[in-house]
């Protein structure tokens, strides 16, 4: 009997989701059109640079290290200058990112085993872009200076560098971005469906019709809980879809361990939004509510920036964020084939989650039953 009670439940609340051919739409098209959008814009690679050069040599050096920025990939276009004033122009109009100064001096000086100076101005205002593009210039001119007279005397014999990256060997942003953004944006589907499930029944007047139904207070939440679950899982299930075979990121780890996590941590999303939306009187406040939530989840959850770069006060306020736990278990699972033992850790924090998340909505059930 409890059974039939249930399934009549989930089916309710997918019909209630999926009847609609604009709510179908909104499930499934903005998340499909997301994923393929931040998975190119949401990026922290520059590309496509515009600098501007002040060149006051005549000599060989000035013109080998301006023909080697503009052989170099990162930078589009070079523009030519011959004031400062110019030159400071065009980084207060943003029309530039990066300037170079070259003075008059600066092969002479290179050619007497001197000094030699060059001036780098970057756009402070876009400090994270300007210290990536200031350290390409840097390296340009390192290997510049490692080729005359003085920098081969100067050389260690035998010496080199081999780099070599792991996991992600030609520094693909995709691979890191896309599993990033499977987890993400399940987090954002799962969590405004969730939020609306309760506030839609306030709003339409059938909560209190579910309240005095034969349904006990767990049966509403498992029932709740299910259909948006089933809902993120199918989601999960297209982002990874589209990860392998259009973004062409490699799969090296367990697909059981990927769902098994997946569970819980829909299962923490859920609890979550039903917290939010047993809060939430109207549908609008539920998905301020839920947005409210999404944006700094996002921020601390490790997806931009690491976790341990953040102030020692606010790393522990990440501890009770569900994405800080499944970003690692996504990343791992894709590119690093990490272990159940790896998985379980961060599997553990998303059933506590969950368990926490969906007390406090059963109680507020309950609440209104009294």
């Amino acid at each position: 009997m409890w059974w039939t009670r249930l399934k009549a439940l989930i089916i309710k609340e997918l019909l209630a989701v999926l009847r609609d051919p604009k709510g179908r739409m909104v499930l499934i098209g903005p998340p499909i059109l997301q994923l393929l959008v931040f998975s190119y814009a949401a990026t922290l690679e520059v590309r496509n640079v515009d600098v501007m050069v002040l060149n006051r040599d005549a000599g060989r050096w000035g013109y080998e290290l301006i023909q080697r920025i503009g052989g170099a990939p990162t930078f589009r276009k070079i523009e030519y200058t011959q004031s400062v004033e110019a030159l400071h122009d065009a980084i207060n109009r943003q029309r530039v990112i990066a300037a170079l100064h070259i003075g008059p001096t600066f092969s002479r000086d290179i050619e007497a085993g001197q000094p030699a100076n060059v001036q780098i101005i970057l756009d402070g205002r876009r400090s994270n872009a300007s210290q990536i593009v200031g350290g390409y210039l840097t390296q340009i001119i390192a290997s510049l200076a490692a080729e005359t007279p003085a920098g081969r005397q100067a050389a260690p014999a035998g010496v080199s560098v081999v780099a070599r990256n792991w996991f992600n060997p030609n520094l693909i942003y995709q691979w890191f971005m896309v599993p990033n953004l499977v987890a993400s944006i399940a987090l954002l589907i799962g969590l405004v469906v969730t939020a609306l499930s309760v506030a839609r029944e306030r709003e339409l007047g059938t909560f209190d019709q579910l309240m005095v139904s034969p349904l006990r207070t767990h049966e509403i939440l498992i029932g709740k809980l299910t259909a948006p679950m089933l809902i993120g899982l199918f989601h999960i299930t297209i982002y990874i879809l589209a990860a392998v075979f259009f973004f062409k990121v490699p799969l090296r780890g367990s697909l059981v361990l990927l769902y098994g996590s997946a569970i819980f941590y829909l299962a923490s999303v859920v609890g979550l939004g039903l917290f939010i939306s047993s809060l939430s009187k109207t549908q609008q406040q539920a998905i301020l509510g839920a947005f409210l939530f999404v944006v700094p989840a996002t921020l601390l959850s490790g997806f931009a920036t690491p976790i341990e770069n953040m102030p020692d006060w606010l790393q522990p306020v990440t501890l009770i964020n569900p994405l800080r736990y499944f970003l690692v278990i996504v990343k791992g699972v894709f590119l690093k084939d990490i272990p159940l033992s790896e998985v379980a850790r961060n599997t553990l924090p998303l059933a506590l989650i969950a368990l926490v998340t969906l007390s406090a909505a059963a109680w507020l059930f309950r609440r209104r039953l009294e």
